[in-house]
């Protein structure tokens, strides 16, 4: 199976004014260090080396800063719009594995996983951590697995329930890693085992989702 990436990593916030970057970096890591309830805004402040004026400006009030710190990492899970048209299981397959590989790559970054961690911690306290790490972090992959998985559907080269088929996907993908890494009991897969990971995942779904039978 040819496994050429069909996602492209793109550097990210390059249009971003730099000033309101820094501000997310510094309260992304006060909210790793501290947790939700034990994060102010003048330590973030304090670290990104602006006035709370400016701070509130840029990115909002604390709630507003953990959105923006998730929006920035979720950014990463979109697929690109110059993707070629899935035309044929071959593309299909080529697609699988890179968007798996960048999953992979992505959400087993150790700031992601402390900022799953985190929600978790304050899931009772705070249950607005968890929305939003659901809605805007884990619903960017899910929605643009999906669109694909759509277009392969009306393409004829599967069946299925394109929602469905993508969190197929994904517990092919996952297996028990991620419960692994929230436990600390697994490092992060490294290059090699992120590909083979998602090359396993992307075969093993097509196997599950052949095409559909052509009326006799």
């Amino acid at each position: 199976m040819d496994t050429t990436p069909l996602v492209k990593q793109h550097p990210q916030g390059a249009e971003e004014n730099p000033v309101r970057m820094r501000i997310v970096g510094a309260a992304f890591s006060v909210f790793i260090e501290r947790g939700y309830a034990g994060t102010n805004t003048l330590e973030i402040a304090t670290r990104a080396k602006v006035s709370k004026r400016e701070l509130y400006a840029l990115v909002g009030n604390k709630q507003a800063m953990l959105l923006a710190c998730i929006s920035e990492r979720a950014k990463r899970l979109r697929m690109p719009k110059d993707l070629p048209p899935v035309r044929d299981r071959e593309t299909l397959a080529r697609l699988l594995v890179s968007f798996g590989a960048q999953l992979l790559r992505e959400v087993s970054d150790p700031a992601v996983v402390a900022v799953f961690r985190l929600a978790i911690a304050e899931a009772e306290r705070t249950p607005k951590v968890a929305q939003a790490l659901d809605t805007i972090g884990r619903e960017t992959s899910r929605v643009a697995l999906t669109e694909v998985l759509t277009q392969a559907r009306a393409s004829g080269l599967l069946d299925g329930n394109a929602a469905e088929m993508s969190e197929q996907f994904a517990g092919l993908l996952w297996g028990n890693l991620i419960v692994s890494l929230l436990l600390g009991v697994a490092d992060p897969p490294n290059s090699g085992e992120i590909e083979r990971r998602a090359g396993n995942a992307a075969t093993a779904f097509l196997r599950l989702y052949p095409p559909p039978a052509k009326p006799r």
